[in-house]
């Protein structure tokens, strides 16, 4: 009887150690539970995965949907407030991924020590009227010290940084990365995936086609006219009128604004956003794998134009980005449009780098 009883107490302060980690006890063998094998009974091996905003309007849909993915065998969820809660109700999901929360600035890095895959949702949400830009100097100082925290405890893990504006964002943490010493352009991804799952949803509906049998590249940026669709390069192969062209082009680089407008003040794009995020997550995942042929759009550190960060069609692979694939023929519409997104996106690039090196 004394030894169940003292299996139940063992079971019940593991459980206690992924709901409530204390932020000044050893992070190792706290309660009996070993980093090492932290994982649920019978739970596969996989990866580690921390969700940096957890709490959030991206964040909670986004965790949920990574507690259930096979290829997650931890999933830490960090944020500023009320993580306890968020922690408690997606660890009762009955999926092999072991759930632990962290709040607060105090235990930023017991949460990234170890991570394979930082995602980055944290941040302030657009409100009517705002732009991206709007958020800059609120969502500009968060990422900063997010990243500082991932350059001391997991430099090698896959960054998808999703705090816009994007644009912006991914040059603020390629500095603190480069000033840590610890800049690794495979590992630093800007999550531009929602354009192209929107893409591929609206050219669908022209099309009368399934969203999941169409492909549209999207290139340039995350922000307005920087998001480039190339309609040329859409499989299966098709053609557009002039007017559809327009249209589509419109409403995939309006899509955020038009998400934001329908909600009239209750928020962004936070549902979409989390799928897309984790479509975006679990290419990265099996990529880290070793899976061949996983190629996605992404925002990264890039000489595909004259610009140090552009989003185009990137291979996925054991070290992050393996390779970066170039745009290939554009029509004279999306020349135009190239042209137009790179004078944006340039200023965006440098706003970024600006911010940390002031």
């Amino acid at each position: 009887m004394e030894a169940n009883n003292s299996q139940v107490h063992q079971r019940i302060a593991t459980i206690a150690a992924h709901l409530n980690p204390s932020d000044n006890s050893p992070t190792e063998g706290r309660l009996g539970l070993d980093r090492g094998i932290c994982r649920a009974k019978g739970g596969s091996a996989g990866f580690k995965v921390a969700i940096l905003g957890a709490a959030g309007g991206i964040g909670q849909p986004l965790a949920m949907l990574m507690k259930m993915n096979p290829l997650v065998s931890v999933l830490h969820l960090y944020d500023v407030v009320n993580t306890p809660g968020v922690t408690a109700d997606i660890s009762h999901m009955d999926t092999g991924a072991v759930v632990r929360g962290f709040l607060g600035q105090q235990q930023l890095e017991e949460a990234l020590t170890g991570m394979d895959l930082v995602i980055i949702p944290a941040g302030v949400p657009r409100k009517p009227g705002m732009t991206r830009d709007d958020l800059f100097n609120i969502n500009a100082g968060i990422v900063k010290t997010l990243c500082e925290g991932i350059a001391k405890c997991c430099p090698k893990a896959i960054v998808n940084l999703i705090s816009n504006p994007v644009n912006s964002t991914v040059p603020i943490a390629a500095e603190v990365f480069k000033k840590a010493g610890t800049f690794d352009p495979k590992r630093l991804l800007g999550v531009t995936m929602l354009d192209v799952v929107r893409a591929n949803t609206f050219v669908a509906e022209v099309l009368g086609l399934d969203p999941r049998e169409v492909d549209v590249p999207v290139v340039g940026g995350h922000a307005g006219v920087t998001i480039l669709p190339l309609l040329s390069q859409v499989k299966p192969p098709c053609s557009f009128t002039q007017k559809e062209i327009d249209y589509l082009t419109d409403r995939i680089q309006n899509g955020g604004t038009e998400v934001v407008e329908a909600k009239a003040g209750a928020g962004s794009a936070t549902l979409s956003m989390a799928y897309a995020a984790v479509k975006f997550a679990d290419a990265c995942l099996r990529g880290l794998r070793g899976d061949a042929g996983i190629i996605e759009c992404s925002y990264v550190a890039s000489h595909v134009t004259e610009l140090p960060f552009f989003a185009s069609k990137v291979r996925l692979g054991r070290t992050g980005v393996e390779e970066i694939h170039a745009l290939g023929p554009l029509n004279e519409y999306e020349r135009v449009g190239l042209e137009k997104a790179k004078k944006e996106l340039a200023a965006s690039i440098q706003k970024g780098i600006s911010f940390v090196n002031k």
